[in-house]
């Protein structure tokens, strides 16, 4: 591509209309607003009256032979006023009468009323057909969208394969500056320059800190305050800026492409970090190892752990954590990446902070698994070792799972951890798994975090900053199944003859849900509710809906004939809790 313009497809202008060969053989005229001829034209629309302002949303050019309101002055310039306030980008009108000879009365009419303005006016002398002028119009507009839409394509392929490429950041700033056709810099957080590329780069970059603070300009460049720009960085550590201190206006998709390169260039960054991605490696390697290895024992697992960071305070709970983004299906992958990756070092920054360790994986695109574990205190003396070696051979013979009080404590340290993660722009779920003061329990735990996690994500309501298995219990299975429909067809079953004909079955189209309000009979689906909440204590039943005994059991007996099953059957109970649940859910 030679320029940006080229590239974006550069926007039609009355001025460019103008050039096409049938409108210039019909010999147009401006009566007014010439310096406004470069105006864009967003659509072209055909008028045959001055009340058009009802008709237009800005940016229209407005054709019209004015045949209904040429002679008169004041229906003239009502048309003119109408196009201004609408913001049309101007109007051409063709002064022809019938012999197809010009309108000199008409023209000097319409050029009275458009005196002194700076709508642009246009007037053919001669005639041609609208028709046309709409499509050469309308086919130059749609091929500038099409042209755009490519463009656009072409800046994400470019960014994205830059980031998977982990190009350095000269390379992404070289290849900004070309697509934009102009001088692009990248600064830090104290304006020295990085990098920088295209036309004049060199001489920005050489008095850049005069540039910035005022003290220099550059001839015909804008002030620092009219920079396009885009900060580089995590939003709460913010390294530095990329600037286009000379961007035309023009260029539609100049804040695309600025805002791609940011995130590339964040993303370089945060692969740059070398020996933090060895050890993330490194850690995942181990926990894989765990996983799949029957070979491994507690002691030496410990010992490994330890080469790589992982010293936790001797018999400590370790506790199994899985992070899960927030992601919809059109979610841009590097987009993902670049979250996933900056929220592993906020939380492994953040872990040091609190004297905390980890021991990381990563799991899947947008989902990372960590150990987390109170790390060993500074002024710890090194006899107490021994507790650490005999807490691993009890380990290893058998886990000593968490008690309710050193839960409690594995909840307050992952609530600090997280409390340190606020502010950043990322959304994602938690799932814990059960503590363990064994490393190898530990790790097995993820598989159920990762459950739990993956879980709490489809839930509608999230009260919770992390959530465990008895958090999200059956309610959170259910969710996870709504649209299974072996799930629909239990729940259907076991709930059938209280739902109605019109809910069931044949009553429904393919496909469709239940609804509680089709034909479902309210009224013993509450008491359903009601008896099962209450584990079928009919003493709290009678309580709770202000109901005498001799009603209760009149319900009871109308609601086991009903369903044709015995409420004193635990396994019925279970069965027709799970559907009411569901049913309540999908509804």
């Amino acid at each position: 591509m030679d320029t940006a313009r080229e590239s974006s497809g550069a926007s039609l202008s009355i001025a460019g209309l103008l050039g096409f060969e049938e409108i210039r053989a019909a010999e147009p005229a401006v009566l007014a607003g010439e310096a406004g001829l470069d105006r864009a034209i967003r659509w072209v629309h055909i008028a045959d009256s001055e009340h058009v302002e009802r008709f237009l949303e800005g940016g229209e050019l407005v054709l019209t032979t004015a045949t209904a309101f040429r002679h008169s002055p004041a229906a003239m310039t009502e048309f003119l006023d109408q196009l201004e306030r609408a913001g049309a980008a101007g109007t051409i009108i063709e002064l022809v009468d019938e012999n197809s000879t010009h309108d000199e009365e008409a023209r000097e009419i319409a050029a009275a009323a458009a005196s002194a303005r700076e709508l642009p006016v246009i007037v053919l002398p001669r005639r041609v057909k609208f028709v046309r002028i709409t499509e050469l119009a309308h086919r130059s507009l749609l091929a500038q969208q099409i042209s755009r839409l490519e463009h656009a394509r072409e800046i994400h392929e470019t960014y994205t394969q830059l980031s998977l490429d982990r190009a350095e950041a000269q390379t992404i700033v070289d290849r900004t500056a070309e697509l934009l056709g102009t001088a692009v810099v990248l600064e830090d957080v104290s304006h020295r320059v990085l990098a920088h590329s295209g036309r004049g780069s060199q001489a920005l970059a050489q008095k850049w800190v005069d540039l910035v603070s005022g003290a220099s300009t550059t001839p015909g460049g804008h002030a620092p305050a009219q920079w396009r720009q885009t900060p580089v960085g995590l939003r709460s550590r913010r390294w530095g800026r990329l600037v286009v201190p000379g961007a035309a206006e023009s260029v539609a998709d100049l804040e695309q492409v600025i805002e791609r390169a940011g995130e590339a260039l964040t993303l370089t960054r945060m692969a740059d970090r070398d020996e933090q991605d060895l050890l993330l490696q490194a850690q995942s390697g181990l926990i894989r190892e765990i996983t799949d290895s029957e070979g491994l024992d507690e002691r030496s697992a410990l010992e490994r752990s330890r080469s790589l960071g992982f010293t936790p305070a001797d018999g400590a709970e370790l506790t199994p954590v899985v992070v899960r983004i927030d992601r919809e299906s059109d979610t841009d992958p590097t987009r993902v990446q670049l979250q996933e990756r900056g929220l592993t070092q906020e939380i492994a920054a953040a872990a040091s902070r609190l004297n905390l360790c980890l021991l990381m994986t990563s799991l899947q695109s947008g989902a990372f698994g960590f150990v987390l574990a109170p790390g060993r205190e500074k002024s710890r003396r090194p006899q107490h070792r021994r507790t650490s070696s005999a807490s691993a051979e009890s380990d290893a013979a058998g886990s000593v799972q968490a008690s309710p009080r050193r839960t409690e404590e594995a909840d307050v340290r992952l609530t600090r951890l997280l409390a340190e993660l606020e502010g950043l722009s990322a959304s994602w779920v938690v799932g814990v798994g059960r503590s363990s003061t064994s490393l190898l329990r530990a790790v097995a735990g993820l598989e159920s975090a990762s459950h739990v996690a993956e879980v709490a994500s489809t839930l509608d309501v999230r009260e919770r900053s992390f959530y465990r298995s008895s958090d999200v219990r059956i309610r959170g299975l259910l969710s996870l199944l709504a649209e299974d429909s072996r799930l629909r067809a239990f729940a259907e079953g076991e709930l059938g003859p209280l739902l109605g004909e019109s809910s069931v079955g044949g009553g429904r189209r393919d496909g469709d849900l239940p609804s509680p309000t089709d034909s479902a009979d309210e009224e013993l689906l509450d008491f359903l509710e009601l008896y099962l909440s209450h584990g079928g204590n009919k003493s709290a039943m009678a309580r709770a809906g202000h109901l005498s005994r001799p009603a209760l059991y009149a319900r009871v007996t109308r609601l086991q004939d009903r369903l044709g099953v015995s409420l004193d059957d635990a396994e019925s109970r279970t069965a027709l809790h799970v559907a009411l649940l569901w049913w309540r859910m999908s509804g």
